[in-house]
């Protein structure tokens, strides 16, 4: 099966970002953060086009400034409520009514600076050369999910899993992997007509390892990548 050829690049930014706040236009490595993200996607040669989805002026600017598109999202689907499937839903109505043909998208979240066009080129070949119904990028999970604990409805700590999980060496279990929110694929008539979200079955895992994995959502993690970039 061939590359998909008309997939095109949809990036939620808004501009109320509430853990770090302003975050899509904060700098890095010398640029704004959206700006990695436009880039790595503007050097992705399965991509046909990108657009940035956002309510905020300075967003746009910078998207702009960096190669992007721009849809201006209305202000009630740029909530603290609001979703980024619904943000993707409109962006694809407004690039349909702007005359744009294309069969795929690949949701791209500007907080994945270190996600790059070799990374999304990787992606999109593997998705197209399987039978899948949506791609996501994922790391293997820090934390394993049969070693942690919870609260009963009694205040008792308890075994997430079960208690003999809780001694048991973490290579005896079976690895698991957490989204890291770089890449999210899937073709546009079953995101609108099958889907709830960006997870349809069959999926296709991406793995990226944790160092490219990172996501800015703390000024430490703005750091972190700093650092990593500067590397």
């Amino acid at each position: 099966m061939a590359a998909p050829l008309r997939t095109v690049a949809i990036l939620t930014a808004r501009g109320g970002s509430k853990g770090l706040p302003r975050k899509n236009v904060l700098p890095l490595a010398g640029k704004p953060l959206i700006a990695h993200t436009v880039e790595a996607a503007l050097g992705c040669p399965l991509i046909a086009g990108v657009w940035v989805s956002t309510d905020d002026a300075e967003i746009a600017a910078a998207a702009r400034l960096a190669g992007a598109g721009v849809i201006d999202r209305p202000a009630e689907l740029a909530l603290d409520t609001s979703t980024s499937s619904d943000a993707v839903a409109h962006a694809i109505g407004a690039l349909r009514q702007e005359g744009h043909d294309f069969s795929h998208f690949a949701l791209l979240q500007p907080t994945s600076p270190l996600r790059t066009a070799a990374h999304l080129t990787e992606c999109l070949e593997q998705f197209a050369a399987g039978d899948f119904a949506s791609a996501i990028s994922v790391c293997e999970s820090e934390h394993h999910p049969q070693k942690m604990l919870k609260l009963a409805d009694d205040g008792r700590l308890v075994p997430f899993s079960e208690a003999a999980d809780l001694q048991r060496r973490r290579q005896d279990l079976p690895a698991v992997y957490r989204q890291n929110g770089a890449i999210y694929v899937m073709a546009v008539e079953d995101f609108l007509t099958r889907a709830e979200g960006f997870y349809l079955e069959p999926a296709m895992a991406y793995v990226m390892s944790h160092r490219d994995s990172i996501d800015i959502d703390t000024a430490t993690d703005l750091l972190v990548a700093e650092a990593l970039l500067a590397r």
